[in-house]
């Protein structure tokens, strides 16, 4: 990724992955397999168009707004702010789409 491993970012990662014991790593790799199953539901259902898939997502979006909005207040920069607005807007999008939805429209009948 020809990143300079005497620069202070890498080297954070570097002296944290030097200290690690076993059990630590594999508490990062369950971790790690529980976000990936997570994620991988989320979008099983926003895919197949179910209720709790738009659920999912508004939440796990909606969680970033709040630190967005803090590190804006930190510095503003282009970045920032492009993060804020597609993010709020992704927000928004499946709020209205859980607005649209009934209860029961994801229920197959019979």
């Amino acid at each position: 990724m020809h990143l300079d491993a005497a620069k202070r970012f890498p080297r954070i990662f570097i002296d944290l992955a030097n200290n690690l014991s076993d059990a630590q790593l594999w508490g990062l790799a369950v971790l790690a397999l529980a976000y990936s199953i997570f994620r991988f539901a989320e979008a099983y259902g926003l895919w197949f168009e179910h209720r709790w898939g738009e659920w999912i997502a508004a939440l796990s979006g909606g969680i970033y707004v709040p630190v967005e909005i803090y590190e804006l207040t930190r510095s503003i920069s282009a970045v920032k702010v492009a993060a804020l607005v597609l993010n709020t807007l992704v927000v928004g999008y499946m709020c209205f789409l859980l607005m649209q939805r009934r209860p029961g429209d994801d229920i197959p009948p019979g």
